[in-house]
């Protein structure tokens, strides 16, 4: 039994820290957002309600200066002040903050946000696993050897679920009325948006830009919506 206490014990470090991540997370999200009422912005989510049956796309508005949008694990979708702030200035159009609330939608509705987060517990109870195997056949180099496998497979993963994402997305912008464009506009454009980035591709949790519009381009032309 004793052999197994290690396992035992990384298992529950895991599941109190996804209690207590889940826990603050939410606590944040509350305290610092309040419900999305922007009459610019309620013709285009108006657009996405009706296209999915429903009376109302609920969005609230996370204040952080950086630009993103997110859905929680109990579904809520946010977009940050810092995505509105590029839309009033004329650098962000209201059809492309409807693709990242479409994008979120996605998120939600393919399970993916409740998922993550029972992928986080797991996660790290390998990491502290690996950590403690890989600490004792190389000592001082085990630990971060255990960090980057687990880091590569969640990277994966998230993209994996980004990609997956992007699709629904697709198919509701077209339903919607509003098409692909302004979706692929915006990958065009996140990268000015949010000032790049230089971390190498297979270590990101999202997609390369050119790799995502590609992907849309070859959904529609499996969907029949380009020649």
């Amino acid at each position: 039994m004793l052999k197994f206490a290690p396992i035992l014990l990384a298992l529950l470090y895991a599941v109190v820290l996804w209690r207590f991540s889940a826990w603050r997370t939410a606590r944040e999200l509350d305290a610092r957002s309040t419900e999305l009422r922007d009459p610019a912005l309620a013709e285009v989510t108006g657009r996405l309600a009706r296209a999915l049956g429903v009376a109302r796309v609920p969005v609230r508005v996370y204040e952080i200066p950086m630009v993103n949008g997110l859905a929680a694990p109990d579904g809520r979708i946010f977009l940050t002040r810092g995505f509105l702030d590029r839309f009033r200035a004329g650098q962000v159009t209201a059809e492309e903050l409807a693709s990242v609330i479409a994008h979120e939608l996605g998120h939600v509705a393919l399970g993916h946000s409740r998922r993550r987060m029972i992928d986080f517990t797991g996660q790290n109870a390998i990491r502290v696993m690996l950590a403690t195997i890989l600490g004792r056949l190389v000592p001082g180099i085990g630990v971060w050897i255990a960090n980057l496998l687990t880091s590569l497979v969640a990277a994966r993963l998230s993209r994996r679920d980004e990609y997956e994402a992007d699709e629904w997305a697709s198919a509701l912008l077209v339903k919607a009325g509003i098409g692909t464009g302004p979706q692929k506009a915006l990958f065009a454009k996140l990268g000015r948006l949010t000032g790049g980035g230089s971390a190498p591709a297979w270590l990101l949790s999202h997609p390369a830009t050119a790799d995502r519009i590609t992907a849309i381009e070859a959904n529609e032309a499996k969907w029949g919506l380009r020649r």
